[in-house]
């Protein structure tokens, strides 16, 4: 991985573990404050419903009491006239922070005295109301006893807030008869869902101003009133499924009331229950503000409905979050588990089919991959990395792999000891062995990993000695083998600022010298064919001689004398005669050869020098390549004009083709028997062929960055797109590009409609199109949007699309004629973030999505691209796909310390078995799939030279093929062994958790 993939978010990294108490708990301390203030929100919502309720039953009472004795009609009178004329006064409620009593917070708990036999009694009572008892840190309070001194003077309750008893309406000792009660009556529409709330809140506005009134109920029908249980279900007090033992068995409760309320407890005939008011604010206009809380109860109510607990959910946060900074909370009340990704908290929710979570045994896969292909090549930064072996196999590299391709076969071997980009290669004289360097780069924590060489058997793939491990800094630019002794010394220059020239004996694998070469760009270095103590360098406005005598370097530079001086010499060749050929910037080829010393103009002290002694004009553009041939002939490849020129031993022209402009430039050239050519270019392929028969690719790759990889979903191919505006289709079974298309935008997602027959691209500006795969033609296209777009998915039946953009949305397409038309359905709104996965549910209704800030949430596009803010209900769904890099069943692939980018892409296997994972560390994980559980084991592949940006299994589970970014290489994996354990059984299962298993070996 080279130096530039680190990323700023490592050294926030890095600080933020500095202070992991402080940041951690800040969060968590901010979570449980916004948890807390929707359960307060919420019970003020739900009081406020009460109120509405009593409110509307006034009427009714009025009129039951009128008719059963007239008397009561002067009573009534003189309550609306008391409260007509105080309308205006405010009614303050206590904050449950002051802790202060005022005459309005006994509220209608005070007044609601029911006896035995459901009458309203017609004494309120003057101690003061219990404080109910809290758990919660930041308003935690101690039960209080109802004799006991509270601190705080005891006010009476006013008269106006009082609820109207029965026995005020009668005349002075008229006694109660009990067929004289009034009946309740339910006022419907008091449970209706949110939709029918709205137009409740027009209805409001015509409202009078009712005081706060209690209810009455016939003695069939014994009063239940309920309130919001605010004690924790785990010290002890009962639930309302599970009455305690001093509970009464018979309870009348309200299934539509219970069901949005959450859960509430249930309060006897003759039992007092003060209803809690917390949180509350002062009211100006009492009707005006009642009628604007009301319009939030529509939507806060509800919250209740979407937890068990919210106050639970608030306390569970605080006592889960572990130690702080840590990353993973615990286990919480058999119901989810929380990750934490830089410090924010990632609620998991536990399917119903786990019965025990702690036990869960957490395995490596029995399936392990195989590296079985590598498309591309690595021409476009690099040079002389091509080379042709006695054994019919090109040799040459791309990320971390060293490819031993048999031109014939068509077959590849793989070198995969490097542990970072191959950034130069050479051929032993000898034909079979071969020196590799490689870039430092670094590692997953920032350290830089040290640069060297390997010299290895190309028969066997033995390493047989590793060169300059330490010694070398920032990466190995150059290498080369002498050729006079037999191959005995490599010389080597390194990336460092003075690009260090060192020799050493390939044998021992000791230094031998080292000398400081220049500041400037060093492109080759090679010995004299004839004399190991000669060495030339060239690169930018230099070509240096050299001579090591007793492991002391002397350095000659060339004079170009009256030529001009090119900016680069771009690479040089021995000739038959000893003298130096260059290939420069200028399109010449420049023979150099040593000139007697000039005694005359510089003294007797003149020593030779090395100069000009010929240029030929080659090619328009620069000289990339020359590659010598038998009989002293001579190849040059051009950059400008792609020509490949052979010339005599004289250096007069003889042949010259032109390769297509689709490959780039000539980059290297191997000479296979003197006719027939492999050739590499610029836009990183390999060509095969002869001057007279011309060339055809049998290595193609993309030349810049990757991100869009689909598989097909019945066929061995896959689609990739790029930085690079390319747009490609392969052939798994052939290891053959099929086709190749250019856009006018880069594309970065892709997906493949379940028919197979057209597969949609995702471009960078938002527009999108769709490509029929036989025709390579553009049958629609669209625009959503105007930034890129993420992701590309078709559900199962493919009857939709969907799109995520980085616009925080996700776009909904009716798909219909098997792919070609497609008709906008809806939008997902709710993300605060871009969109990096999604997946589809099996049956196609649902959609689950992950965003750039760590979000999870569920969609209903059946019921109109509706969010599912009850996130507890989709934790049983199955799922289509499993791509989304967030969820409980991949919750185990997340290293410990993770920042939430670590993770470019998973993919679950068909078989729903095993699921892999790319990540920004250049590696590839193979876990067993679900891994619910935190350090899950896996099995770690090596091979790419960046950060590896999507993973996508074929529609078989055959093979899995890996995608890098900057290091433009698709590695495909053949999926070995395995058995026939079923996903679902693998949750059942429960035992210890494994550790984690070695690395396997590589080839």
């Amino acid at each position: 991985m080279d130096s530039s993939t680190n990323s700023l978010d490592d050294a926030s990294a890095d600080s933020s573990t500095e202070f992991p108490d402080r940041a951690s708990m800040m969060e968590v301390r901010l979570q449980a404050q916004e948890d807390e203030i929707t359960l307060l929100k919420s019970s003020l919502a739900d009081a406020l419903r009460r109120i509405r309720l009593h409110d509307q039953l006034l009427p009714l009472l009025k009129q039951q009491l009128i008719a059963v004795n007239p008397g009561a009609a002067r009573v009534l009178n003189q309550v609306c006239c008391s409260d007509s004329c105080s309308s205006s006064r405010k009614l303050s409620l206590s904050s449950a922070a002051d802790g202060i009593r005022h005459p309005a917070t006994s509220q209608l708990s005070d007044s609601i005295m029911t006896n035995t036999n459901g009458h309203i009694g017609s004494s309120v009572s003057m101690q003061p109301i219990p404080k109910p008892t809290t758990t919660d840190r930041s308003t935690q309070t101690e039960p209080t006893l109802p004799g006991q001194d509270t601190g705080h003077d005891r006010v009476l309750l006013h008269r106006r807030v009082q609820s109207l008893q029965l026995e005020d309406a009668l005349p002075p000792g008229q006694p109660v008869v009990e067929g004289t009660r009034g009946k309740l009556h339910r006022v419907p529409g008091l449970e209706e869902e949110d939709e029918e709330q709205e137009e409740d809140e027009e209805g409001v506005e015509q409202e009078k101003d009712l005081s706060w009134m209690s209810s009455v109920e016939e003695p069939i029908q014994p009063t239940t009133i309920r309130g919001l249980q605010r004690e924790d279900f785990q010290d002890g007090s009962c639930s309302p499924e599970e009455p305690g033992p001093g509970s009464p068995s018979v309870r009348s409760i309200d299934q539509n009331l219970s069901s949005r309320s959450g859960p509430l407890t249930t309060i006897q005939e003759g039992e007092k229950k003060p209803l809690v008011r917390r949180n509350s604010e002062k009211l100006g206009n009492p009707e005006r503000q009642r009628k604007r809380l009301d319009k939030k109860a529509a939507s806060s109510a509800n919250l209740l409905t979407r937890s068990p607990s919210l106050e639970n959910r608030a306390k569970e946060l605080i006592a889960s979050a572990g130690s702080p900074g840590s990353r993973r909370g615990t286990y919480g009340q058999g119901q989810s588990i929380k990750m934490f990704i830089r410090g924010r908290p990632i609620t998991m929710y536990i399917p119903s089919n786990i019965q025990n979570y702690e036990d869960l045994k957490m395995e490596p896969p029995s399936e392990r991959l195989e590296l079985d292909w590598v498309y591309g090549y690595r021409g476009r930064d690099c040079r002389a990395n091509l080379y042709f072996l006695p054994t019919g196999e090109a040799v040459y590299f791309i990320a971390c792999v060293v490819v031993l391709y048999h031109i014939n076969s068509r077959t590849q071997r793989h070198y995969r000891k490097h542990t970072d980009c191959v950034r130069c290669l050479t051929l032993h004289p000898d034909k079979v062995r071969v020196a590799s360097g490689q870039t430092s780069g670094v590692d997953k924590d920032g350290k830089p990993l040290q640069p060297c060489v390997h010299i290895w058997d190309s028969t066997t793939l033995v390493t047989l000695q590793q060169i300059g491990l330490g010694t070398f800094q920032r990466g190995v630019g150059s290498v080369a083998f002498s050729f006079a002794d037999s191959g005995a010394f490599l010389c080597v220059i390194d990336d460092s600022n003075e690009h260090m020239l060192s020799v050493w004996d390939c044998n021992k694998g000791t230094k031998h010298a080292e000398v400081k070469s220049t500041n400037e760009a060093v492109f080759a270095v090679e010995f004299n064919p004839s004399d190991s103590t000669n060495i030339i360098t060239c690169g930018k406005s230099h070509v240096y001689f050299w001579t090591l005598n007793s492991g002391q370097f002397t350095k000659k530079q060339g004079i170009f004398g009256k030529y001009k001086k090119p900016k680069f010499i771009q690479c040089f060749v021995f000739s038959l005669t000893g003298d130096v050929l260059t290939g420069d910037s200028e399109g010449n080829i420049l023979t150099w050869g040593k000139s007697a010393a000039d005694v005359k103009t510089l003294g007797k002290g003149a020593k030779e020098t090395f100069q000009i002694m010929r240029q030929t004009r080659a090619h328009e553009g620069s000289v990339f390549t020359l590659c010598p041939l038998q009989g002293g002939a001579l190849l040059s490849g051009g950059g400008k004009d792609r020509k490949i020129i052979r010339w005599s031993a004289d250096l007069a022209p003889e042949r010259e083709c032109e390769i297509p402009e689709k490959y780039g430039a000539v980059r290297t050239i191997a000479d296979v028997d003197g006719e027939e050519l492999l050739v590499g270019t610029t836009r990183n392929a390999i060509l095969r062929g002869t001057f007279s028969d011309g060339f055809v690719a049998i290595v193609q790759g993309h030349v810049d960055e990757m991100w869009g990889l689909a598989t097909h979903p019945s066929q061995n191919i896959f689609l990739t797109c790029g930085h690079d505006r390319q747009v490609c289709l392969w052939n798994t079974e052939e290891h053959k590009l099929d086709w190749c298309i250019t856009l006018e935008e880069y594309g970065l997602c892709a997906g493949f409609c379940p028919n197979g027959s057209v597969v949609s691209v995702g471009l960078s500006t938002g527009r999108w199109m769709v490509l029929d795969l036989l025709t390579r033609e553009v049958v629609s296209e669209f625009t959503d949007g105007n930034e890129q777009l993420s992701v590309m998915r078709y559900s199962p039946d493919g009857s939709f699309l969907a799109v995520g953009s980085h616009d925080n949305f996700i776009y909904i397409y009716n798909v219909t004629e098997s792919g070609r038309r497609y008709a906008r359905f809806g939008k997902c709104n709710g993300h605060s973030s871009f969109i990096t996965h999604l997946d589809w549910s099996k049956d196609g209704k649902y959609i689950m999505s992950n965003s750039g800030d760590y979000e999870i949430l569920y969609w209903d596009i059946a019921a109109g691209c509706k969010l599912l803010r009850n996130r507890f209900e989709s934790k049983d769904r199955e799922w289509a796909s499993y791509t989304c890099v967030l969820g409980f069943h991949v919750m185990g692939v997340w290293l410990e310390g993770s920042d939430g980018t670590d993770i470019n892409a998973l993919c679950r296997s068909h078989s729903e078995r095993m699921v892999a994972v790319a990540d920004d560390f250049c590696k590839v994980h193979l876990f067993q799939y679900p891994c619910p559980k935190p350090k899950a084991p896996s099995h770690k592949y090596d091979g790419h030279g960046s950060h590896v940006t999507n993973v996508c299994f074929t529609h078989s589970d055959s093979h899995l093929l890996s995608m890098g970014g900057k290091d433009t290489c698709i590695l495909q994996w053949s999926v070995m062994g395995g058995g026939v354990i079923d996903s679902r059984e693998r949750l059942a299962s429960a035992s210890s958790t494994s550790t984690s298993s070695p690395e396997p070996a590589t080839s």
